[in-house]
């Protein structure tokens, strides 16, 4: 049986780099990786949660 010759990674064909890339990559197990999106605008407000946070820690300050 013979051994296989070690190629660097950068000496490898763009071909064998590609296959290698694939290989490396993990998998999302079912999550879908795309950027989740609100429905409406009034779903979420940043400015509503700052100040909720903002409560929040002048509450804990307190105690």
């Amino acid at each position: 049986m013979e051994k296989k010759k070690f190629v660097p990674y950068e000496k490898l064909s763009k071909r064998a780099q590609r296959e290698f890339d694939k290989k490396s990559r993990a998998d999302w197990g079912g999550v879908d990786p795309t950027t989740k999106r609100f429905d409406s605008d009034k779903d979420y407000n940043r400015a509503d949660n700052r100040e909720i946070i903002e409560k929040e820690r002048e509450d804990y300050e307190e105690d």
